[in-house]
């Protein structure tokens, strides 16, 4: 236990630091893949594994993390997934095959995923009231844009001049200066009620989320159709029905299936798988493009990266003050139409695109990026009840994760017919790269697609009827009911006024 005095901003300090390294390694290992698969070999499924085992394991277990840091002290949860994501690195930076960086990075995402939450809530218990801590959340949810703009850029500097491990070591020194933060300075803390631990639902996430993505990423090797992909997709399924039987059964379930009749809450969720979706395909197939096809260095290909980066910068923060006096809808609507207008313009996506309208495309997709952050949690937390909102909160977490997770196997399955006809094997991907231009047509028209679906979701989530399901689900929770099987969202019910 520290013995010295509290000190919120140096609290505050330490918890940014965690996001710092948890955010920037999505986008520094994006820009090192094809210096990693140059060394290391395999196929192009691999470098999806190289991603996406990563972000698998955050994504199963962001709820988790944060309902055993409220049981068992969250400075011990916190402390301990600094240290597992650094020994994660470390085992990453020493991989000696492909295999060895895929099991490695998910380790590594064990640790990510005791970070997020864990610290959200350490800040929340930290800064008591309600202007400070706002303005704390609004510090935290910052370092994000800065932790994605930076990764990119220092992806590409530390690929070019000390090797594609360097950006898991630089981790490490990151890492222990926030243990030493945290052991001395942050203070131990629990919750008054702790959740109890879903441990079936738990396991059902885990597995349905695993078996999609396996199967989403092997298709490439094994066609659809194969039994395997066949096998994944079935078990993928048969988890999601089980998972909103057992929940529907439980008193403290881990996915509360009642927030699902808000609307508000449920676009929320949508609108974070497709947002989320969007940037890990970008990110994914730009690198690619930009090293393999266009024939960058890793450098370069960060310093091309940089509008995108820079438009997230930007318009984050832009977006709460949006929230907070117009509401959700107008940077929504704005965020679909960045996020939509940059993918067109990679619709024609050639070998030699100028790089002018390269830059115009990724500033664009930037921005629509930066917009989407701050209505999703506000659209998730909104009218829930206070007990409630945590847990939400955690939820809209989850989905972006889901979302990350999915954008990588879905883009990479899209790419692969036009590129697998180029040759078979390590060789023959490594011939087909040079078609990822091509290829990757029907990816951008699918983002454009996606972004009119969150524009209709952002209408959809802000109308009358939106509200409405919010104070019927938010009267059933604080009811203490159980879960009413009828209730449609946007349904009247005796506490829910008419819409006008």
């Amino acid at each position: 236990m520290s013995d010295s005095p509290l000190r919120p901003n140096v609290v505050l300090a330490t918890c940014c630091l965690s996001l710092l390294l948890v955010m920037m390694d999505v986008t520094i290992v994006n820009v090192a893949l094809p210096s990693i698969r140059a060394d290391l070999g395999g196929r192009f499924s691999t470098l999806q594994w190289v991603v996406d085992a990563y972000t698998l394991v955050v994504a199963s277990l962001l709820v988790l993390a944060g309902s055993t840091a409220d049981r068992i002290g969250r400075r011990r949860v916190f402390v301990t997934g600094i240290a597992t994501f650094c020994t994660g690195s470390v085992l990453c930076g020493l991989a000696p095959s492909a295999l060895a960086l895929v099991l490695a990075r998910g380790f590594q995402g064990l640790g990510g995923a005791m970070l997020n939450p864990v610290a959200l809530s350490i800040i929340a218990n930290v800064f008591t009231a309600p202007g400070a801590r706002a303005r704390a959340i609004g510090m935290w949810g910052a370092m994000s844009g800065v932790a994605l703009a930076l990764g990119p850029l220092a992806g590409g500097v530390l690929t070019t001049y000390a090797g594609w491990r360097a950006v898991f070591w630089v981790n490490v020194p990151v890492g222990l200066l926030a243990i030493w933060l945290s052991l001395r300075f942050i203070p131990e803390s629990r919750a008054v009620r702790a959740r109890a631990i879903d441990v079936p639902a738990q396991l059902l996430v885990a597995l349905t989320l695993a078996a999609v993505t396996a199967a989403l990423i092997e298709v490439r090797d094994y066609g659809w159709g194969a039994p395997a992909i066949d096998a994944g997709l079935v078990l993928a399924g048969l988890g999601v029905a089980a998972l909103v039987v057992v929940e529907r059964r439980r008193a403290q379930p881990l996915l509360d299936v009642r927030f699902f009749r808000a609307l508000p809450f449920t676009c929320a969720i949508l609108i974070a798988i497709c947002a989320f979706a969007i940037f890990s395909a970008f990110l994914f197939l730009n690198t690619l493009y930009l090293q393999d096809v266009r024939g960058l260095s890793p450098l370069h290909a960060g310093l091309c990266t940089l509008p995108f980066a820079l438009g997230v910068m930007v318009c984050a923060p832009l977006s709460g003050r949006l929230v907070a006096a117009r509401g959700a809808r107008l940077p929504l609507l704005l965020s679909a139409a960045g996020l939509g207008g940059g993918a067109l313009l990679l619709t024609g996506l050639a070998d030699a695109t100028p790089l002018g309208l390269l830059a115009v495309s990724y500033g664009l997709c930037g921005c629509g990026f930066g917009l989407c952050n701050a209505p999703i949690t506000n659209a998730a937390v909104s009218g829930m009840p206070r007990d409630q909102a945590g847990l939400a909160a955690a939820l809209a977490s989850t989905s972006r994760q889901v979302g990350a997770l999915l954008g990588i196997a879905v883009s990479g399955t899209m790419t692969a017919s036009a590129m697998a006809g180029a040759g078979m094997g390590a060789g023959g991907d490594r011939v087909a790269m040079t078609l990822l231009s091509l290829a990757s047509h029907r990816v951008w028209w699918g983002v454009v697609a996606l972004a009119g679906f969150i524009a209709w979701l952002g209408l959809l989530s802000t109308g009358a009827r939106a509200r409405a399901s919010v104070l019927a689900v938010r009267a059933v929770l604080e009811s203490g009911a159980p879960p009413a099987r009828g209730i449609r969202p946007g349904q009247r019910t005796e506490s829910t006024p008419p819409s006008t």
